[in-house]
């Protein structure tokens, strides 16, 4: 059995290296750093060259600690790569936050698949990948003419691990307009803009790629045999190990600089692309009613230098006054990109008031986002937010249903590990937190939702 996994794992704010052990589905290692774009070339873009110096870095420090015996990655979605016949970038990774895809976005929009066939809304920026590739085929022709394949993220590292060129379907099917989820194959706008061809062959997030090159091994320290699996996206990352060990209905909340909430066996809704809702596709492959919000780059604006320190007694205060923040703080994304945000009875209000009150906020949008894709049974919340027990508990009275707070400290990185486990491998635990008896939560959701009613 494969024990020790490490764990490439490339958010939007932060790149990681964990070392995950899947006998007792915790990390037991993390080497972290900042992952900010490059804003100098052609466009912003990601510094590739520094995160694979930190990759290798870590993986031969981890190494040394404990034996790795296997590599899984993970990323963000909304990027892909461009290579050459030699597996050099034919143009920078572009940051999906560049808004330059949005200069073309008439002629793009005529060519775009509809929601039907994706299930992928309109995004701004380059929020959609084939917006990006796009804007690039256009902007930069010959560069672009120079790439022999094109890869998701995770893959990308992949092939700089083994040598290996491949795609797979959890970052093929997020938001990108490339991947029609009903067919499991290609939308029409790949083959429209004849993109088919540069496609490297799809591949399950747990196929074993290769080793890792024997030139790597030497430099990390790594076995010359230690297998790297294709990998995934992050927030299916997230979602993968309750797929494998959790029975239905349940729903997955992945936070980070994004919330993505996952639906899995829940109600029969329509979504509504124009509220950030969106069809994901699972590790296993199949059809996931999403939606997101940037919560967590909320969550970082808003409690920059602020205190973090709450009380019971300053949270009833809030919950009795109805201190609150409305949407959005982040607009253009969400389930209220349009709206405007605004402090509501905030006046005199302390720092830790003022943390509850934010914490409250997004765990209303994150109720809000359940509800549009049909969520039932108990939520589980991975990652940084499930250790906010004023998020939690707000999220439980507002969807009257169970949640679920997950140990780990990266539900991603543990779910990257499940792809070299076992089929059946349990899943971690979590606190079960069900909505407050007091009233009051309840009435605090039911306000806050009337007012952002009332303002839409």
């Amino acid at each position: 059995m494969t024990r020790h996994v490490a764990v490439i794992d490339i958010g939007k704010t932060n790149a990681k290296v964990a070392l995950a052990d899947l006998a007792d589905m915790r990390e037991v290692a993390l080497r972290r750093m900042a992952n900010a774009p490059v804003l100098d070339g052609p466009y912003p873009h990601h510094d590739v060259e520094l995160r694979w110096s930190f990759i290798l870095d870590s993986l031969a420090e981890i190494n040394r600690e404990q034996r790795i015996e296997a590599i899984s990655i993970t990323t963000h979605g909304a990027t892909g790569v461009l290579v050459d016949a030699a597996g050099e970038l034919a143009l920078p990774v572009p940051d999906y936050e560049f808004a330059g895809p949005d200069t073309l976005a008439e002629d793009y929009d005529a060519i775009r698949p509809a929601f039907a066939e994706t299930g992928t809304p309109r995004l701004p920026a380059g929020l959609n990948l084939g917006a990006q590739l796009f804007w690039q085929q256009r902007k930069f022709p010959a560069e672009f003419a120079r790439a022999a394949a094109i890869l998701m993220y995770p893959q990308y590292w992949a092939l700089r691990l083994t040598g290996v060129a491949a795609n797979e379907v959890t970052s093929l099917g997020c938001h990108t307009d490339l991947w029609n989820p009903w067919k499991a194959d290609f939308s029409s706008l790949v083959d429209k803009m004849q993109w088919r061809q540069l496609m490297a062959p799809v591949r399950p997030a747990k196929d074993r790629l290769g080793p890792i090159l024997p030139a790597l091994a030497k430099l990390t320290g790594l076995g010359p045999q230690t297998p790297v699996l294709c990998g995934l996206h992050d927030s299916n990352a997230s979602l993968l190990p309750h797929l494998l060990s959790d029975t239905p209905p349940f729903s997955v909340v992945s936070t980070g600089t994004w919330v993505v909430s996952m639906a899995v066996g829940g109600n029969k809704v329509t979504l509504d692309p124009a509220r950030d809702t969106l069809v994901n596709v699972n590790a296993l492959g199949n059809p996931v009613p999403s939606a997101r919000f940037m919560g967590g780059r909320e969550f970082s604006l808003l409690t920059q230098g602020q205190s973090e320190d709450w009380t019971e007694a300053g949270v009833a205060t809030v919950l009795s006054g109805k201190t609150s923040l409305l949407p959005s703080t982040q607009q253009g994304s969400g389930p209220f990109p349009h709206h405007r945000p605004a402090w509501l009875n905030a006046d005199g209000i302390n720092g830790g008031q003022r943390f509850a009150a934010i914490s409250f906020y997004l765990a209303l949008m994150t109720a809000t986002c359940l509800d549009l894709i049909g969520a039932d049974g108990p939520t589980i919340v991975e990652g940084p937010f499930a250790r906010n027990r004023l998020f939690t508990r707000m999220l439980a009275a507002a969807t009257a249903r169970a949640v679920i707070a997950s140990e780990a400290a990266t539900g991603t990185s543990i779910g990257a590990a499940l792809l070299a486990s076992d089929p059946g491998t349990a899943q971690g635990k979590g606190e079960k937190i069900e909505p407050p008896a007091d009233p009051a939560w309840a009435n605090y959701a039911r306000s806050w939702r009337a007012t952002v009613n009332t303002r839409g």
